[in-house]
């Protein structure tokens, strides 16, 4: 059985000028992408088989992540459906002189799993055995909107 913490993964990008806009800062689509990227990570880690991105529920710029720090990303699957795997994402710009991090983006992402053909596959369950894994669920759980 799979586990929340088997999920969480950070990655990281440095932000080169090929990857900014005219304010000289992550572009918020090369943020988006490298978010979706780790997301789809941590949800196949959980699926044991390849995802594909079916909807963006949340996607907040708090703050800019200036050229020349790096974009730290945060991941790890909180819930599940039939077929579908949400993932919590938080990106943080971090100087990489000194590993001083500030959040910059929070964002919810849904995954599904599918098969050979493309086709929606089921996921199994996800398991919390830790008062981190618990402390994390509880926390995206919270910062999900209310429907």
């Amino acid at each position: 059985m799979v586990t929340l913490l088997d999920t969480y993964i950070e990655n990281r990008e440095r932000v080169q000028p090929d990857d900014t806009n005219n304010h000289d800062t992550a572009h918020g689509g090369n943020v988006a992408k490298w978010m979706d990227e780790v997301g789809a990570m941590s949800a196949m880690r959980l699926a044991g088989s390849p995802c594909v991105t079916a909807s963006i529920d949340r996607l907040d710029f708090e703050r800019p992540i200036p050229r020349g720090d790096t974009c730290l990303i945060e991941s790890y699957a909180f819930a599940t459906g039939r077929t579908s795997i949400r993932v919590r994402l938080r990106a943080s710009r971090e100087i990489p002189e000194t590993g001083e991090r500030e959040r910059t983006t929070e964002a919810s992402f849904v995954f599904v799993a599918i098969d050979e053909d493309l086709r929606p596959t089921e996921v199994p369950d996800l398991t919390v055995e830790t008062d981190r894994g618990e402390a994390l669920r509880s926390e995206a759980l919270a910062a999900e909107p209310d429907e």
